[in-house]
């Protein structure tokens, strides 16, 4: 039997590891249109819950057939026993079975609802915790706190229903054993006057009915496996039979005489097979070796055109073919939780000389310079260590060092600045660049690339409008000669400065994006690998840690709280009445038995019938009483610890996040908390029932046999210390087992932004070797109690009347089924509580500032003249780590134009971060209007002041919330604002317009319409002061003339901060501000400092404005 269940386990383990396996690869290849279907959310469930249903169902699939083979057998030797009274008792039996039907029917319904309910919720964590930053710079917090807590809330509903036809389920199945009991006797006793109820009759019988036991509670538990496991198939059968992405979109084979690298025949292509063409008509052929840009305006099709060259899109009609391998560089960098190293090499083996060419190309060997640990430092989940241009050019590298023959590369250059640019462009891609024999496209809004193309495509509304070489387009002085002749010279004017903020480092100094240092600065060759001298430097996020020991008595606390102590207490009395009053009915058969009989029968016999029958429905009536407040107990728990962790999560910092990994929270949000929903309830009510079991049997055999209770003392030492080292390994496989998961979640949330392949499935195989361990010995403790209690039974038979004995022997036997039951259900509760334990531990996590003050000392409307004063302003991001910037002081008028420069690391984004409060400050402080905003709440300052971040984040939901979340604008209002925005065109297109649905992250619009959809939301703001944060890094030269325009219009009365990319765009600004190694270099109006030839001269004479 115990080498069967760990077998048993084994196959569960291999199967959960299986499904976890195919979901990941199914997710690799699945179509666009079907990702669409299929968010993060639901695919994270179904590696986490739905696979463990799996292997929930496999450790008892084998009582499908042995449990209706246990009852047919108990109820044979019954018939041998009681003859034909026990078909009364299959009667009961029979009836229950259509009642249980009715109840999994509709506990699956309700199972398929809650899984789609959870896969809603992990999807809209999962974004939340991606886009965490910008929620916390439009103090978005609680909107998306009443949208995840709505979700939940309709999550819990469809649980408490489950709860309830739980409760009726269990009511039945408990029951069942007495109920045939019941039955039996009365049909026995009662169809014939000469049936006599005697200890042997009735104890054996009893003992038969206690055997019956088993297999009927322990059928509703498969039954709801056997449910939940087949609407956990259903999800995965349609997650697996998703289209996946056609092989055969992009030829790969080499065509003979064809010298061509990339053909494109007559194609047109979508996103997916039921859309209109989004690219339409294209006939391309790129020769082999040459540099083609892409050029075109936001949204007219240019990523989409590299996506189809890499068979993305569905193709519905023409031909493409690809020749060789092929790298791409996308607009938005994924970078891996990994090394700096480890994301250039990508799995691929490091060629030295090779390496250190690609690195030195990509303008990378300053940057290692003042990494901690040179290129072995971990740079975060996402990157989020790194600036943006930094990410680019890791990106740019990886591609770089594959060595391929065709580089699709989507605005790479358009997150550097055009310093770093020109050298990525001549030393990467141009035709001097370590790629110059390589097959390259390049999508580019920077024009001054064009000329050294060898061909240029011209995108207009998905189509080719015009093709050519630079020279051949402007002979022919059509849209593009035009559009060049109006936009070149400002191409000409982009400043030096990095436009990517500056970011820090969580265990190491500030790191900045070096961009390129002086030339007097020499880079020492050896930075590449050079280790840190410690080895905690250069480690930026915190592994998932796992504690040990066991768990605390507060933990257990902390759930009882959350269920309320007073249903606490209530269901502890309603299983204490189930108990007494299944003990008492015992004992009354007992001395039933022992009654004398008169003329072949026994003159009490009604009495006894009827008082055994009023003890049975006692229990009945505790039974369902007890399921019903226990089930309620743990969804008052799962809401309270549900809630209490997101709004703990939601008031962490950033520097939590940035440390972090998602993979650990959606782990929390997940499997623990479906851990806390659905299995702690039951283990609860299990755990219970064997207990009292326990002590009740212990009580009757005392009382019974008081000569064992020599014995049980120390049987009792025995059965404990085996049960404690059961349960200290078991536990810490347990929170083993939880740790190990989230880096899987990490790495799987990663795999979707990207395409990485890791295999990070494990299996605890010694889980299940520990409780096998545990089954043996403790059968052993449990035989012992039987052997003493008959043998002490004999030795007394003199004084004890045969009912007593035959109820003493009756309850050992039962002794060893619910001792090892405890123990496993007291394993099962300690093991399952650490899920609270790991929900509770962002509890204690630090928090941010308050987010409002009650009640609130703002006037309405402020600020109103939008002044700013800085005085001796210092901050930095780590408390071990010198000040990012410091002593700045100056003073902003109400309605000035202030554009922030600076080199690279010089402090501008965390000038900005300070504003806002993302990072509080050291010294000094900030006013507004003159109220120190350090004294606000943080909504109070972040609702009123408005930024445009440098990366634009969308959330799935429709256009219209990801405008206004709150619902605080009109329609009117809202059109308005898209209009002023360029995107009333577009919007008024779609077959939804307002109410377009926007799918994860926004994939569904191009970063450039990302970015006025940003716009959009400051102008709806429409505060006093508006930060510009390198806003039109992602947009063609039109579209960021036209968002120019825009703000200078409708912010002319307004504050306006501006961090610069192109510096042109603030060359008619009120001052300008330059920053220079965190401190205050130059403030005064641009032509002022123009003339005084210092630092902001020296970058205007390199951006070609002087």
């Amino acid at each position: 039997m115990r080498l069967h269940t760990a077998i048993v386990g084994a196959v569960g383990m291999r199967l959960r590891t299986a499904i976890v396996g195919a979901v990941y690869r199914k997710a690799l290849v699945i179509s666009n249109a079907a990702r669409r279907t299929s968010t993060v959310g639901e695919i994270v469930n179904l590696m986490s819950v739905d696979a463990q249903r799996f292997m929930d169902l496999i450790t008892y699939i084998n009582m499908i057939w042995s449990a209706p083979l246990q009852v047919i057998l108990a109820l044979y030797f019954l018939w041998q026993n009681l003859g034909p009274s026990v078909l009364a008792g299959i009667a009961v039996m029979v009836l229950m079975v259509p009642v249980n039907a009715v109840i999994a029917m509709k506990t699956k319904t309700y199972q398929v609802a809650q899984m789609k309910s959870k896969d809603n919720r992990i999807k809209l964590m999962n974004e939340l915790l991606n886009g965490i930053k910008v929620l916390k710079l439009y103090a978005w917090e609680l909107a998306f706190k009443d949208k995840v807590s709505a979700i939940r809330e309709s999550e819990l509903q469809v649980l408490k229903k489950a709860a309830y036809l739980g409760a009726v389920s269990t009511f039945t199945w408990v029951c069942a054993p007495f109920l045939v009991a019941l039955s039996t006797f009365t049909v026995y006793v009662m169809v014939d006057e000469r049936n006599v109820l005697d200890a042997q009759k009735a104890f054996v019988s009893l003992a038969l009915f206690n055997i019956l036991r088993f297999p009927l509670n322990m059928l509703p538990m498969v039954i709801s496996s056997m449910v939940q496991a087949s609407v956990s198939m259903k999800r995965l059968r349609v997650f697996l039979s998703h289209e996946e992405l056609q092989e055969d979109s992009v030829e790969r084979k080499v065509i003979a005489g064809c010298s061509d690298s990339v053909c494109i025949e007559d194609g047109s292509f979508s996103w997916s097979r039921n859309d209109a063409p989004t690219l339409k008509r294209l006939s391309v052929h790129i020769p082999d070796g040459s540099l083609v840009a892409v050029v075109g305006n936001v949204g007219s099709g240019k990523s989409s055109l590299l996506s189809a060259l890499l068979g993305e899109m569905e193709k519905l009609e023409g031909s493409v073919y690809v020749k060789g391998s092929v790298a791409y560089v996308p607009q938005q960098a994924w970078i891996q939780n990994a090394t700096l190293k480890d994301n250039i090499l990508f799995g691929q083996e490091r060629k030295e000389s090779w390496y250190h060419s690609v690195v030195e190309a990509c303008a990378l060997l300053p940057d290692l310079e003042i990494l901690p640990a040179g290129d072995d430092t971990e740079i975060g989940e996402k990157g989020v260590n790194l600036s943006g241009g930094q990410k680019q050019r890791v990106s740019l590298a990886r591609a770089v060092y594959c060595n391929c023959a065709v580089y699709l590369m989507d605005d790479p250059l358009s997150a550097v600045d055009a310093h770093v640019g020109k050298h990525i462009f001549e030393k990467v891609i141009g035709p001097q660049g370590v790629l110059k024999d390589r097959t390259r496209v390049l999508v580019t809004h920077g024009l001054s690339y064009l000329p050294q193309a060898d061909l240029i495509l011209v995108m207009v509304e998905g189509e080719i409008t015009e093709m050519g070489s630079y020279q051949e387009l402007m002979e022919r002085d059509r849209a593009f000669a035009e559009f060049l002749r109006t936009y070149a010279n400002k191409e000409q004017e982009e400043e030096e400065a990095d436009p990517a903020p500056k970011k820090v480092l969580e265990n190491g100094g500030p790191v900045s994006p070096i961009g390129m240092l002086p030339a007097a600065v020499r880079v020492d060759g050896d930075v590449i690998g050079k280790k840190a001298k410690n080895a905690a430097v250069g480690k930026i996020t915190e592994a998932d840690k796992a504690n040990t020991g066991r768990v605390k008595l507060s933990v257990f606390w902390e759930y009882l709280k959350a269920i309320g102590v007073v249903l606490s207490v209530v269901s502890l009395i309603l299983f204490l009445c189930h108990h007494l009053a299944s003990l008492f009915s015992n004992y009354w058969l007992s001395r039933w038995t022992d009654d004398p009989v008169v003329n072949g029968t026994q003159p009490t016999r009604d009495m006894r019938l009827g008082v055994y029958g009023a003890l049975g429905l006692s229990q009945g009536i505790a039974v369902f009483g007890y399921s019903i407040a226990v089930s309620i107990g743990g969804i008052l728990a799962s809401r309270y610890l549900h809630q209490s962790m997101l709004y703990n999560v939601l008031r962490a910092p950033m520097s939590f996040f940035e440390r972090t990994p998602s993979g650990n929270l959606v782990n929390r949000f997940s499997k623990e908390t479906d851990t806390i929903d659905s299995f702690i309830p039951s283990i609860i009510k299990m755990f219970m029932g064997s207990m009292f079991n326990v002590v009740g049997s212990c009580v009757v055999i005392l009382f019974a046999t008081p000569l064992v209770a020599i014995i049980i003392p120390p049987l009792g030492l025995l059965y404990f210390f085996v049960q404690r080292f059961y349960v200290s390994s078991s536990r810490q496989l347990k929170r083993l087992e939880s740790v190990s998961r989230s880096p899987v979640y990490t790495h799987f949330n990663e795999t979707l932004l990207g395409t990485s392949i890791i295999r990070a499935f494990g299996e605890q195989e010694l889980h299940h070797q520990e409780r096998r361990w545990l089954a043996v010995r403790l059968e052993f403790v449990g035989n012992c109690i039987v052997m003493f209690a008959a043998l002490f039974a004999v030795m007394s038979r003199k004084s004890l009347s045969s009912g007593i004995v035959g109820l003493s022997i009756s309850y050992a036997l039962q002794l060893t089924a619910s001792l090892t039951w405890l123990v496993r259900m007291s394993s099962e509760l300690e093991t399952n509580i650490v899920a609270v334990e790991r929900v509770k531990e962002y509890d204690e996590t630090e928090k941010e500032a308050e987010w409002r003050h009650e009640p609130s000392s703002l006037p309405p409307g402020w600020p109103t003249a939008g002044n700013i004063e800085i005085k001796g302003f210092g901050l930095r991001y780590r408390e071990d780590q010198e000040l990012a910037i410091r002593d700045i002081t100056l003073v902003i008028k109400g309605g000035e134009k202030v554009g922030i420069v600076g080199r690279t690391g010089a402090g501008k984004s965390s000038l900005t971060l300070g504003l806002f409060r993302i990072i509080e400050a050291c010294e000094g402080e900030i006013q507004i209007d003159g109220v120190n905003i350090a004294t606000l709440g943080l909504h109070e300052l972040r609702s009123r002041i408005t930024i445009i971040p440098q990366d634009p984040v969308l959330f799935s939901g429709s256009l219209r919330m990801n405008l206004d979340p709150f619902d605080h604008y009109s329609d009117d209002d809202v059109w308005r604002a898209l209009e002023l925005s360029h995107l009333k065109s577009f919007v008024s297109g779609l077959p939804d317009k307002l109410n377009h649905e926007c799918s994860e992250g926004g994939e569904n619009l191009s970063l450039g319409q990302r970015q006025l959809v940003c716009l959009a939301r400051a102008l709806l703001r429409k505060t006093k002061i508006l930060v510009l944060d390198e806003a039109t890094a992602a947009v063609d030269l039109e579209t960021d003339n036209l968002i120019q325009s825009t703000i200078r219009t409708q912010f002319d009365d307004c504050t306006v901060l501006t961090i610069a990319h192109r510096l042109n765009t603030i060359m008619d600004y009120t001052r300008v501000l330059v920053l220079d190694k965190g401190h205050m270099a130059e403030f005064d109006s641009p032509s002022t400092l123009i003339s005084k030839r210092g630092i902001f001269y020296k970058m205007a004479k390199d951006s070609g404005l002087v």
